[in-house]
């Protein structure tokens, strides 16, 4: 691991057997919950180890990733001990129609989590960049990467949370933290196992109407959350073509709808959202 300017105090490491006794239990969601020093990408792994038959449910916690990814093939950096890195590893036993909601399920339950475990308002960016308030401004607090196996029997989807980082250790001035925005609580602990308790109860409501996003209020509850509804956005999407116009809805397979100009609307799946604001100056990307 990197040596950190911080000390044990300021950053102290994550208890492995500590948080696996308090979410694995018998009848409970998670098989495995494990810790290690420090990976390449804690979704890499998991791959790994799907590909080679390992059960769903588990969970991998980073306490440094030197490789970690994010969405669009994009780097992921941040000092070690300094947020929460974990990826899970999920065989869902529902129609393969509702999977594309996992990752939205996912930012649905961290923002949750973090809003109540933290005491700060925690929105979502779609699909599902956690946005906090910094000095008046929107700032990115973490993000979501999900990805299927090749063998399209699971999937693996990771979270990276700043915690702990400080304005001068932010990748990018668009980025945020926990202890930026206010929070009340920033002990990683805790919000480990609040944010894998939330998860594992919406996760169980949605599997248990077969991953329906309207049946499970998962829809709902994401639209309550979504920071990206109602507002001017620009998406870039894949091939160089840009998107303009307003963010009305999110439709039942869980796509951006935005409204054009002239009226017309079109639904996209895939792409980078950025906040416009009023006069057309980017407000978050």
């Amino acid at each position: 691991m990197s040596s950190s300017q911080w000390s044990d105090l300021d950053r102290p490491p994550l208890r492995g057997e500590a948080l696996e006794r308090a979410l694995v239990r018998p009848g409970g969601l998670w098989t495995s919950v494990r810790v290690v020093a420090e990976t390449g990408s804690t979704n890499s792994d998991l791959m790994a180890e799907a590909a080679a038959g390992a059960p769903g449910e588990a969970v991998l916690i980073a306490e440094e990733q030197t490789a970690g990814r994010g969405r669009l093939e994009r780097a992921w950096t941040a000092p070690a001990r300094s947020g929460v890195f974990l990826s899970v590893l999920l065989r869902p036993e529902v129609p393969r129609v509702h999977w594309s909601w996992l990752p939205l399920l996912v930012g649905v339950s961290a923002g949750s989590a973090l809003s109540r475990a933290a005491e700060v308002d925690v929105r979502l960016k779609w699909p599902n960049d956690l946005l906090v308030t910094v000095d008046g401004e929107e700032r990115k607090l973490g993000g979501i990467l999900a990805e299927l196996t090749p063998d399209s029997e699971a999937v693996v989807v990771g979270i990276g949370i700043n915690v702990s980082l400080r304005e001068d250790e932010l990748p990018v001035p668009t980025a945020g933290s926990l202890e930026l925005a206010g929070a009340k609580v920033t002990d990683r602990e805790t919000l480990v196992r609040v944010l894998l308790r939330t998860f594992e109860e919406l996760y169980r409501e949605w599997a248990s109407v077969d991953g329906d996003p309207e049946t499970s209020g998962l829809h709902a509850a994401y639209n309550a959350q979504c920071a990206t509804l109602g507002r001017q956005v620009r998406v870039e999407l894949p091939g160089g073509l840009d998107l303009v116009g307003e963010a009305v809805s999110v439709d039942p397979q869980g796509r951006l709808v935005v409204r054009r100009a002239d009226g017309t609307e079109e639904a996209v799946g895939a792409g980078d959202v950025v906040h416009v604001r009023p006069g057309g100056m980017p407000r978050i990307g």
